[in-house]
């Protein structure tokens, strides 16, 4: 017993690792799942398994750390495990740049066109169809649009001129 025992604990030990955090770290706080409780707005698949960044205020004893949490969260208890805290790695290409867009009273906006990136003709069997790819307003390239000219020529003229 006490081999087996011992042969677990090798192939445990490989995997774990010693995770350490300096007061100013920033790091994520895992969201414990249960079923059909919903926690931080979202339930199910779309709910997060971890909310943060988080500052670590102090070390507590050794394996527990004090957090910065926000004041929405004022009834969590600010103290966690190390276990449930992962390293937030800082990354420029995840800050997302906030565009301002017109909201209408009934909180919906008008989506403009910006140009026309590229043309094409789709063949069915017994019409062809002309497609325009539409680069729109407050959208990347990446997320241009094939429509049909038609449509976009009786909506917005101003583009074939």
């Amino acid at each position: 017993m006490k081999q087996a025992q011992d042969r677990q604990k090798i192939y445990a030990d490989l995997k774990r690792k010693e995770v350490e955090f300096q007061v100013g770290d920033k790091v994520f706080v895992k969201v414990v799942p249960y079923k059909h409780i919903m926690r931080f707005g979202k339930k199910g698949k779309l709910a997060p398994c971890y909310i943060g960044p988080f500052e670590v205020l102090e070390r507590v004893g050794q394996v527990a750390y004090r957090l910065a949490l926000p004041m929405s969260m004022e009834r969590v208890h600010n103290v966690f495990h190390v276990s449930l805290l992962r390293k937030y790695v800082s990354d420029p290409s995840h800050v997302l740049q906030m565009e301002e867009v017109e909201l209408q009273d009934n909180l919906a906006y008008e989506e403009r066109p910006v140009q026309i990136l590229d043309r094409k003709v789709k063949e069915l069997r017994n019409k062809q169809i002309p497609l325009v790819k539409v680069l729109w307003r407050n959208h990347k390239i990446e997320e241009a649009t094939w429509e049909m000219e038609q449509d976009m020529r009786s909506r917005y003229p101003e583009l074939f001129l």
